[in-house]
């Protein structure tokens, strides 16, 4: 175990709280913080540390974890009035594993470093049930030196973890990731569309297909619950949307014109609309349904 053996975590949603179980497990000694009581005091019934405030987990911690929804939260969180800022040592790691806009992570790290404070932006993948199995994919934006210190944390939350550059990569990373998730579900709801249009059963389509080059990990995941209509959510339209959100305001900040992304983000907003956001993103399928009047069912 690396030398920051108490761990901070901000945010106990439905990331959080199974990522703090997980550290728990390890053996860390974890303090806990949340604008809701509940998850907090399930959490410290079962042993974690109760903190107050954002400030009050940094100051029992080596390490602060933030997994908070967006970035105004992680800009509260961390540099608000009583953010982690307030309450960290100087030579802290702060890890925000929340998926936010790269460029407030960057904003974020600077003002961090300005207060002696190390910065890691380290979104993640694989939504609660990667969450609570602990293998999640981490990608990471950040100095090789505080990667290495955090790689203990990331070894007990999930199950690869990638450097992909200097603080802001981490995130940039991420939404190139949910741009292809989103364009994956989308394309294969169109293709189970056309072929139930055609009298062609979903699943046999998907077991025909999965093994050649269409073949993904987002289809093996998300046709079964397509055809099943299972829209339980393991990754919700509206957390999606969110995502999608932050691409396209992160591309025009950039000037850079991502036509399929707006795209996309269009189809998760219309679906937000119909009252879907709290689908799993395999509800991508009812918007292209909606267009054909098709249903795709066993």
């Amino acid at each position: 175990m690396a030398d920051e053996k108490r761990i901070g975590i901000i945010g106990l949603g439905i990331m959080g709280k199974p990522m703090a179980r997980n550290l728990m497990t390890a053996g860390y000694e974890v303090a806990v913080y949340d604008l809701f009581p509940e998850p907090v005091e399930e959490l410290v019934t079962d042993g974690a540390i109760l903190a107050t405030s954002p400030a009050d987990v940094a100051s029992k911690s080596d390490l602060t974890v933030i997994m908070v929804q967006n970035s105004p939260q992680s800009m509260t969180a961390i540099l608000g009035e009583d953010g982690v800022v307030v309450g960290a040592d100087k030579g802290q790691l702060v890890v925000d594993m929340s998926s936010i806009a790269p460029l407030i992570s960057q904003q974020i790290g600077k003002e961090l470093d300005a207060a002696g404070i190390d910065f890691l932006d380290a979104p993640v993948s694989g939504g609660e049930p990667g969450a609570v199995a602990g293998t999640l994919a981490i990608m990471v934006g950040g100095t090789r030196a505080a990667f290495d210190r955090a790689a203990p944390i990331f070894d007990a939350t999930g199950a690869s973890a990638v450097l992909c550059g200097p603080v802001g990569a981490g995130g940039f990373t991420k939404l190139a990731n949910q741009i292809c998730v989103a364009a994956n579900i989308n394309g294969l709801a169109e293709a189970l569309v056309l072929t139930s249009k055609a009298g062609l059963d979903p699943e046999t389509v998907f077991n025909a297909i999965k093994g050649g080059l269409a073949g993904s990990n987002v289809m093996n995941a998300k046709a079964p619950m397509m055809f099943a209509r299972n829209f339980q959510a393991g990754f919700r339209i509206e957390l999606h949307l969110k995502d999608m959100n932050n691409v396209m305001d992160t591309a025009q900040q950039m000037g850079v014109p991502l036509q399929m992304s707006a795209q996309l983000q269009q189809v998760l907003q219309a679906l937000c609309n119909e009252g879907n956001g709290t689908d799993d993103h395999a509800g991508i399928l009812k918007y292209v349904e909606a267009l054909a009047k098709v249903e795709v069912k066993k």
